[in-house]
């Protein structure tokens, strides 16, 4: 059996400030990276960032709604148990 990892990639051109662009050149020559990794890993960071202040602007939004802090508590309370029983079987 074969398993082949085949990560396909698109290109994308963009411009980028001279200054940010030195940034990154000076960066990837400390870190040994190429600079497409570089900016890839920003990017990956930055959107998750972005749905980190969606969620918390959706807690925000239903901070009055007593059904939706109701059903979030519950799920906070079977998280932590959850969490509690996998850290005391470790």
């Amino acid at each position: 059996m074969y398993v082949y990892n085949v990560n396909i990639m698109a290109t994308y051109t963009s411009s980028l400030p001279d200054k940010l662009l030195k940034r990154l050149a000076e960066s990837a020559k400390e870190l040994h990276l190429p600079k497409n990794k570089i900016i890839e890993r920003a990017l990956e960071i930055y959107l998750v960032e972005l749905d980190k202040a969606r969620y918390a602007a959706s807690f925000r939004q239903y901070k009055d709604d007593t059904d939706m802090l109701a059903l979030a508590e519950e799920g906070l309370t079977d998280y932590y148990k959850e969490w509690k029983e996998h850290d005391e079987a470790s």
